[in-house]
């Protein structure tokens, strides 16, 4: 058994799936994983389906039918994770831009260092650690983070992080069912409740590395709803808890 739960949304992820998997499950601490997969036609869910043979109690999916955006599906496996009692759940993404072997230190950060949610940072004190970005993409990252703490007052580096660890308290907390966004305004939206909440929030500096294998799912309705949905917040007085 283990207390902690690594939820991987997927969408045409064949080429990285398997070796994901694999280096999450080599880590020194024991996670098990679920893949929420909206329907991928490249077999990604059949090459997860035939690696549960091998991992029968640490691996597990829920193929969703239609591509539904990654707020839902992530909101998907909190509510499966919260049935199954799991202590503590991690948000990652399948592409290796986040790291698997960051996997213990934000658990660490949830587990031993009191934080009630971790976020694996980018921008941890203005310090900008990200590989392989153009400098269009990560300019806009970096301000839009930047921009999201100045209109929320959230005192976080990194509010778009989507490399994040939950403890199971804070999700049972927060109404899923009123989450409003599914792009990565989902990330903002997530962490802006809990902190009003008066959740403990820590931030664990991470390297963040764009993917080498697979399309991106960044696009510019993902990119707006991010921008302007902190906007439409702010007119509706920010989101209620």
């Amino acid at each position: 058994m283990s207390d902690a739960l690594v939820i991987i949304p997927t969408y045409n992820e064949k080429e990285n799936i398997e070796a994901i998997i694999r280096i999450t499950f080599n880590q020194e601490k024991k996670f098990h994983i679920l893949v929420v997969d909206d329907n991928s036609p490249d077999g990604t869910s059949e090459i997860v389906e035939n690696l549960i043979l091998e991992f029968p109690n640490q691996l597990f999916i829920e193929k969703r039918i239609g591509k539904n955006g990654l707020g839902t599906a992530y909101i998907h496996g909190f509510k499966w994770a919260i049935q199954k009692k799991y202590d503590y759940i991690i948000e990652m993404d399948a592409d290796f831009s986040h790291n698997p072997k960051d996997l213990i230190r934000l658990y660490n950060a949830c587990s031993k260092d009191e934080g009630d949610i971790s976020v694996g940072s980018r921008y941890v004190n203005n310090q900008v650690n990200v590989v392989n970005w153009d400098m269009k993409r990560l300019l806009l990252s970096y301000f839009a983070t930047r921009y999201v703490r100045l209109i929320t007052k959230i005192p976080l580096f990194d509010t778009t992080a989507g490399f994040v660890c939950w403890k199971r308290k804070v999700l049972e907390t927060i109404n899923l069912d009123k989450i409003r966004f599914v792009g990565y305004a989902f990330q903002i939206e997530m962490k802006f409740k809990a902190w009003k909440h008066g959740f403990n929030i820590k931030e664990v500096s991470v390297i963040f590395t764009d993917r080498t294998l697979g399309t991106s799912k960044m696009d510019g309705k993902i990119i707006s709803e991010a921008l302007f949905g902190v906007i439409k917040m702010k007119l509706k007085g920010l989101p209620k808890k």
